[in-house]
């Protein structure tokens, strides 16, 4: 099926992680995405997992692999994702309860956005408020 044809997001970062297993856990529990799909190899590596949040997707696999993109990945540093999320402060405790080292807690931003900063367990920056990209206002 066809971009064009609607059926799910059109731009999904990719991720790869040295513990893909446990990027799975910090993000389904601590950041309350859902599992959508998680393919391990016989000897367990993730090889491709997709994780829900909204309408929106975060493709991840385990680092090391062969492959031109786990290459080219292979000395890529951290990199910061941004989710918009309807209550900034509740997401933030369920991430607090979680242990997700916080960065920034909920803040007022000048632009009228309220939002927070963690970074996950290999560094990558994860940023959650009440801006929605692509909209007016």
């Amino acid at each position: 099926m066809s971009a064009a044809a609607g059926s799910g997001p059109t731009i999904c970062p990719t991720l790869l992680y040295r513990d893909a297993k446990a990027a799975i856990a910090l993000l389904t529990e601590g950041f309350g995405f859902t599992e959508v799909a998680v393919h391990e190899d016989a000897a367990g590596v993730v090889q491709h997992a997709e994780l829900a949040y909204g309408n929106g997707v975060v493709m991840l696999g385990s680092a090391g692999r062969a492959g031109v993109f786990a290459r080219a990945m292979k000395d890529a540093g951290p990199t910061g994702i941004y989710v918009a999320v309807d209550d900034v402060d509740a997401h933030h405790r369920r991430a607090e309860r979680y242990g997700v080292q916080i960065l920034m807690p909920p803040t007022d931003q000048d632009y009228g956005a309220r939002d927070y900063l963690a970074r996950d367990g290999e560094g990558n920056l994860w940023s959650f408020g009440t801006y929605v990209p692509g909209t007016a206002g």
